[in-house]
């Protein structure tokens, strides 16, 4: 840190600052500062003037060096900790005490004359667009942002890094004071000192107040928290690193931390030297970094009484509670179709369902609740305390000590198949059907047009398609009540001290889920179980044999590649409307459309069909 810059800058901003108080801020002895102070008198920086120091113009000019350029606020990332807030409203987004979180730190920085900031957005990008018109920010994207962490942010942000002195901050931070400058006189990072044990990344600081050692968890030590400082020549070296370590393997869950905590705690590994980085010692209650929403609404009561939040409002119906008494709220791994989350009331435990983005045109909720309604009787469902047959919203009884089916364990999936038979030969009839064909032609036109399928040959893939359609209407296959979405996940194995069903069916797993279910061929669900799970040729037939608890027949099987290619090419259609709404699914929808084509191929070599 230069030390000249910083008493000129506070003698600017405070020009009735004591030499005493330099002293403290900067943890220095009077002494020293008072050499200092007369070092830059004696430079024509400092003008004494009625017993007061200000800064001249030469002072001015040696200022230039250290303006602040820029700020870069990181915003791309889902903020899990805070759901269901989030999953409507980005983390930084969220208010605090009336007054969304990023757009404190945007007034922050404009107090200080920082006006140039570019927000780097990922997650519902677009509720940050009205900050455009409000504050004249830039938004910057980064399509990375749900497979890799922060290190791959400022990897997408790296021009606004060099030949600038930067502010790096992170749009979920509240700042109490502004602690934000036009002028900082070297590269820092804020932290906060913790007394007891903390899991948070501990500093080593030495005598001149520069970080010298960064490691993860520790005691009675000064932690990083909060905003950092990037100076140019700090970026010059820094960014050119972090480039490097963007292009590694292994990197993608990586905070930009890592980066300078490497070249500070191994400088032998490195073929440069990091300047400088000062460790800003921040007071008690400056700095929050609120870590999830028990911490939201201890630091800002309003949220226990009234969180704004659809979710919680209907669970403090339901239950007819206070949302303060709604706790350990906790994200459950997204669905492919929703989202849900896990809470208590009174300490027992439910699952939340919020439908997912789209899905009020892919899911007809009445037809839901009518086959939840249907299969009470057969205990095989999830205990289900509400269910809105128009919106969607579901609550659940969550199972502890649960487990998921193994899709690629033999006796999970035999008890998994014996549920299906259970289903399958129950007798249950709904009103409504799984209709494939129907389904396909639907999700098509939610695409709007053939440009929107993005795969080249898709009305080659689609003709063939259509084949085998009017092959299975020929075998007027049986039609039984089928779930539709028998992947291995939908499946839920739980404890004995969980279940209130008939003795030894504790032994069965759980089928929850029941969105797509309908009247269809009881093979469809063998077939979407064998897709869904990634299954090849060989285990799919084992599968089959398994479910029919005896070899299949020729025909079975190839009933099933049918069903296994007309179920790939519905997710295929079904991922590409998602995609137009901003979620993405990997490499599924490439594996599901290779379903519809791989088994079409066995079928024609079966001869099933000309």
């Amino acid at each position: 840190m230069n030390r000249t810059a910083y008493i000129c800058r506070e003698y600017i901003e405070n020009p009735h600052i004591t030499q005493r108080e330099l002293a403290a801020k900067l943890s220095l002895s009077l002494g020293l500062i008072n050499r200092a102070v007369a070092e830059a008198v004696k430079s024509s920086y400092l003008i004494k003037d009625d017993k007061k120091y200000k800064v001249s113009t030469e002072g001015l000019t040696f200022l230039n060096a250290f303006k602040v350029d820029n700020a870069v606020i990181t915003a791309a990332g889902f903020g899990s900790r805070f759901v269901p807030l989030t999953y409507d409203t980005p983390k930084g987004l969220l208010k605090v005490f009336g007054e969304p979180m990023v757009e404190r730190q945007i007034k922050q920085l404009h107090s200080a004359g920082i006006c140039d900031i570019t927000i780097v957005v990922g997650y519902l990008k677009e509720k940050f667009d009205y900050l455009q018109d409000k504050y004249k920010v830039k938004l910057l994207y980064n399509p990375e942002y749900t497979t890799k962490n922060t290190l791959a942010t400022l990897w997408h942000a790296r021009d606004l890094f060099y030949g600038k002195n930067t502010y790096l901050l992170a749009s979920d931070n509240w700042l109490r004071n502004n602690m934000y400058h036009s002028y900082e006189p070297g590269a820092w990072y804020s932290c906060s000192y913790i007394a007891g044990k903390t899991g948070e990344w501990c500093l080593g600081i030495n005598k001149k107040g520069y970080i010298n050692k960064i490691e993860v968890g520790g005691e009675a030590a000064y932690v990083m928290y909060g905003p950092a400082y990037l100076s140019r020549e700090f970026s010059e070296v820094f960014i050119p690193e972090l480039e490097k370590y963007y292009y590694r393997n292994g990197t993608e869950d990586y905070y930009w931390e890592q980066v300078a905590a490497d070249m500070i705690n191994c400088p032998e590994r490195f073929s440069v030297k990091l300047p400088p980085f000062f460790a800003n010692k921040q007071p008690d209650k400056q700095v929050y970094e609120l870590e999830n929403l028990e911490e939201l609404r201890h630091f800002d009561t309003a949220y226990k009484t009234s969180s704004d939040n659809m979710a919680l409002k209907l669970i403090s119906k339901v239950f007819k509670i206070a949302e303060s008494e709604i706790n350990d709220i906790r994200c459950l791994k997204a669905g492919m179709t929703n989202n849900s989350f896990l809470f208590s009331v009174k300490g027992i435990h439910y699952i939340c369902r919020i439908p997912g983005i789209g899905t009020e045109v892919l899911i007809n909720r009445r037809q839901e609740y009518e086959v939840y309604k249907a299969v009470e009787r057969l205990k095989l469902s999830d205990e289900i305390v509400y269910i809105d047959s128009g919106n969607g919203y579901k609550i659940s009884k969550y199972y502890e000590n649960s487990r998921n089916a193994d899709a690629f364990n033999s006796e999970d999936m035999k008890k998994c198949m014996q549920v299906l038979r259970q289903l399958h030969n129950s007798g249950i009839k709904v009103g409504h059907s799984f209709d494939i064909e129907a389904k396909i032609e639907y999700y098509e036109s939610l695409c709007k047009d053939g440009s929107d399928m993005i795969f080249e040959d898709y009305d080659k893939v689609k003709a063939r398609m259509c084949k085998l359609i009017l092959k299975l209407k020929s075998l007027e296959r049986p039609s039984v009540l089928a779930h539709a979405d028998s992947v291995a996940d939908n499946f839920i194995f739980i404890s004995d001290s969980c279940t209130e069903t008939d003795e030894g069916s504790d032994l069965l797993p759980k089928l929850i889920d029941w969105e797509y279910a309908g009247m269809a061929d009881p093979l469809m669900d063998i077939a979407m179980c064998c897709i869904y799970s990634y299954y090849s040729k060989e285990k799919s037939e084992a599968l089959l044999d398994t479910y029919l608890e005896r070899q299949a027949e020729a025909e079975e099987r190839n009933i099933l590649y049918s069903y296994m290619a007309l179920g790939g090419f519905l997710w295929s259609i079904w991922t590409v409307y998602k995609t137009k709404h901003g979620e993405f699914f990997g490499e599924y929808s490439l594996r599901m459309y290779r379903y519809a084509k791989d088994y079409y191929a066995v079928l024609k070599e079966n001869q099933f069909i000309s």
